[in-house]
């Protein structure tokens, strides 16, 4: 089957608009910009002689103005100004400006864009398993050589070197290739890396220029390292998941024991600490990314991101362009905003998009009422309840119905000692953490909690290690379908830091090697770890080859062969919640044909969207004439492996023809046979229905025709 799937819909976005006080007071206020210049001498500025720390510090010279009050030239010195210099995939620097002094560097010659830091967010021992990977001789892990020789890329809150994932024992050498380090800081030196953990860099100049600490607020300096360690547990679990070591008897707290491995144990891990306890900043992702791609790794993993924008405004998608021409996969995760509409981020077609799935294996937790009725939840709660009478006697239900609304959500403070001593509380999910609750509940002297889902959470199971008993009842570009796929991504069990207890609250002083998370930041690393695992069998393959084969080898079913549903119980998921289905390595290893994308072709779909040359250059770094382009390229389709097509209601066109080319990577003499199932009142046709490949490395290409006048 070469046209594996085949989906049609409506998206319209919309930019998001971030609001600033205008006072005139914080006029004169420093903020962090990122400037992206052109390419020096393109128009006519900046010494080709010079190094870039130069040149972008010549802009600033400009800009910043040099006749101050000598109380406040050392926060007005131009050089102190730039916090990093980009090289690899940005031409440009993040530096702290005014705004009358951001408007004035706007104006100079030699610069595209000037636009405001941008705070993203952070977005196993049985997942591998789940996915089919094992240690036949003649499976996809043996196949995939276990990722061997490929380094992942992990940016996230850093890593805890000494967790037993990143144990190197029978790992490769390092590649010579590699050129990262393994950077000193706060409880951190070279001697943490290994062959496994083969690179830790950090990144904090826009995270202090934006969120300055105070010397002597010990509670803030107590959150963080400063270093590539990890003080929160997210970049450890997102590392280990995808490249983590064989850990034998691995278990939270004893709950979900069995051996831990990551997705492919056996390529290197990089990482870059981007992310801190107030979130990400754009000007320290794109310094991580920049010295990732320079560094030499294969795989880019980024759990992080925020809600749509137009591509010329995302910094990330903007960065991973340039890892992507540089043969980088970029991996990354769709976000936590669904089930809503148009609610992916990490849209652009040069990035992986993955949205998360769930397992097959349960934590469950009940919850029996006094009717006799039996609800079904889920829970790592290690300990046991303590109740009196042997454990026969029922606690009271309490629930803040007709309260304050903060009571409702169970937050900090909010409840009454005297309405819930003893009682089991039920909390409605939302605006706090799962867990967080749970401490607001203990700490009123409740006895235990239900955590209860609202509409927008539907089914979904996800469990914490909660630190009282608790069950939880019951996730831009029109022309491009996201996400691209699914993967696990609720309850998965990863490595965890030894100085964070396991449900990541302060007061937790539990101690565990691994603990459990959920959201599309648990499913990014999985692909990224089947990513390795391509890449690792397939070390010529592009980026856009390595999608493919993960894509078009996904399945549409379940492991009972059923159709996957949209949350327990819910709907039957369609291909805006699950793109081309859910990731299968086994087959991806081997997927028989692939759709390649050059570079260049990236640039033209962005044209035929309607960007304008500025923002595409903005995007691409390539300066175009869009016209011109178009005019060399009637009809062109960008060669993704999922078809998305768009018509407008009340009117216009009802039809559209694609064209697809895919390259034979399977066994010589081969036949491929075309099979279409359209949504109801679309009608599909394939020419040619059949492609027959003589040899290995044919390319053979094919058209699709869709018209949905009968949905009209």
């Amino acid at each position: 089957m070469f046209a594996s799937h085949v989906a049609f819909f409506s998206l319209f976005l919309s930019s998001l608009v971030f609001l600033h006080g205008a006072a005139a007071d914080q006029a004169e206020a420093l903020r962090t910009y990122i400037v992206q210049l052109h390419p020096r001498g393109s128009t006519g500025g900046g010494d080709a002689t010079s190094s870039d720390h130069d040149w972008h510090l010549a802009f600033l010279i400009k800009s910043v103005p040099s006749s101050v009050e000598q109380d406040d030239k050392r926060q007005r010195k131009p050089s102190s100004r730039l916090l990093y210099s980009y090289h690899t995939v940005f031409d440009g620097f993040a530096a702290r400006l005014t705004v009358g002094e951001a408007a004035a560097l706007r104006a100079l010659q030699g610069v595209a864009s000037v636009r405001e830091d941008r705070r993203v967010e952070l977005h196993t021992t049985y997942s591998y398993r789940f996915l089919g990977l094992n240690v036949c001789p003649t499976g996809a892990w043996a196949r995939a050589r276990y990722g061997r020789g490929v380094v992942v890329g992990v940016l996230d809150t850093g890593v805890w070197p000494e967790s037993p994932s990143f144990d190197d024992r029978g790992m490769p050498p390092v590649p010579d290739r590699w050129r990262g380090v393994c950077e000193t800081g706060e409880r951190f030196n070279a001697t943490n890396c290994n062959r496994k953990l083969v690179g830790a860099r950090f990144y904090s100049k826009g995270h202090r220029a934006n969120y300055p600490t105070d010397p002597s607020d010990a509670a803030a300096r107590a959150r963080e390292y400063a270093s590539p360690r990890d003080a929160h547990g997210h970049g450890t679990h997102t590392a280990s998941t995808a490249a983590g070591s064989a850990v034998a008897g691995a278990s939270v707290l004893g709950a979900g024991a069995g051996e831990a491995r990551g997705v492919s144990p056996g390529a290197h891990v990089a990482a870059y600490k981007v992310c801190w306890f107030n979130g990400c900043f754009s000007s320290d992702i794109l310094a991580g990314m920049d010295d990732a791609v320079r560094d030499g790794v294969d795989v880019l993993s980024l759990s992080l991101g925020g809600f749509p924008i137009p591509l010329f405004e995302d910094s990330i998608a903007i960065g991973s362009f340039r890892a992507t021409v540089r043969g980088v996969s970029v991996v990354s995760a769709a976000g936590n905003n669904g089930p809503e509409p148009s609610s992916v981020a990490n849209e652009a077609p040069w990035m992986l998009t993955v949205g998360a799935a769930t397992l097959d294996r349960r934590f469950p937790a009940y919850v029996r009422l006094g009717n006799g009725r039996v609800l079904y939840g889920e829970s790592m709660y290690p300990g046991k309840i303590d109740l009196k009478n042997g454990g026969k006697k029922a606690l009271e239900l309490f629930y803040a119905a007709g309260g304050s609304r903060e009571a409702m959500y169970c937050m900090k403070g909010s409840l009454s000692a005297a309405e819930v001593a003893g009682k089991m509380v039920v909390c409605d999910r939302g605006i706090t953490g799962r867990a967080d609750k749970g401490q607001a509940v203990k700490e009123a002297g409740g006895a235990a909690m239900v955590l209860a889902n609202s509409e927008i959470n539907r089914q979904e199971d996800s469990v914490d290690v909660h630190v009282l008993p608790a069950t939880l009842v019951g996730v831009t570009s029109p022309s491009v379908l996201k996400p691209d796929v699914i993967a696990p991504g609720v309850n998965i069990i990863a490595a965890w830091p030894g100085s964070v207890g396991p449900s990541g609250l302060d007061g937790d002083a539990r101690r565990s090697n691994f603990t459990v998370l959920s959201g599309t930041s648990m499913a990014c690393p999985h692909v990224s770890g089947i990513a390795a695992l391509v890449r690792s069998a397939h070390p010529s393959w592009s980026p856009a080859m390595v999608r493919s084969a993960i894509m078009t080898t996904a399945d549409v079913t379940d492991r009972q062969g059923k159709p996957i549903t949209d949350g327990d119980g819910g709907d039957r998921a369609d291909a805006f919640a699950m793109g081309a289905g859910h990731v299968n390595p086994a087959l991806a290893v081997d997927p028989g044909l692939v759709y390649d994308i050059e570079p260049a072709d990236y640039v033209t779909h962005l044209c035929t969207l309607g960007y304008t040359q500025r923002e595409v250059f903005k995007i691409t770094h390539s300066a175009v004439n869009c016209s011109e382009l178009l005019h060399e390229n009637p009809g062109f389709t960008l060669n993704y492996p999922s078809i998305a097509v768009a018509f407008k209601d009340g009117g216009g066109e009802t039809s559209a023809v694609l064209r697809r080319t895919v390259t034979n990577v399977g066994a010589p003499n081969s036949t491929y046979t075309a099979r279409v199932a359209a949504p109801p009142g679309i009608k599909v046709t394939v020419a040619p229905t059949t492609l027959a490949f003589a040899e290995f490395g044919e390319k053979k290409s094919f058209q699709v025709r869709v018209d949905a006048s009968a949905a009209a």
